[in-house]
């Protein structure tokens, strides 16, 4: 488990402890708080991902061919993003609204395999 994953693991923990702590109440406002280091956490990975690929390094590449850091790492902040999407988007729009987000969320993935697909280098599909 590299450094930004423990981080946010911490960072998860210990809102869900706040939240058991202040109630329901302020789940809006401690999902938000999350959601930001979140993506503050995902902005730094890929200022380091594209520093490194200006370089001509790839730091997460797999040597047969793949790149699986780069899909593990994108699948874990989907998911970890696709908790707090769900709530707020059941909560506002109910079972409509989490289709969409659901809709939204593996259509990111979709793409995201596509691109990887199309990326690697000699695959003729």
């Amino acid at each position: 488990m590299d450094a930004h994953t423990q981080e946010l693991k911490k960072e998860f923990d210990a809102t869900m402890k706040a939240r058991r702590e202040l109630g329901p109440e302020y789940e809006a406002a401690l999902v938000e708080s999350f959601v930001e280091k979140v993506d503050t956490q995902v902005r730094r990975r890929l200022a380091e991902e594209r520093l490194a690929a200006a370089r001509g390094e790839s730091p997460y590449a797999d040597p047969a061919g793949g790149n699986f850091g780069e899909r593990f790492g994108f699948a874990v902040i989907t998911l970890v993003l696709a908790v707090p999407l769900s709530a707020i988007a059941a909560t506002q729009a109910g079972f409509a609204g989490l289709l969409v987000a659901w809709a939204g969320i593996v259509g990111v993935n979709f793409i995201h395999a596509a691109r990887l697909r199309r990326a690697r280098p000699g695959d003729t599909g």
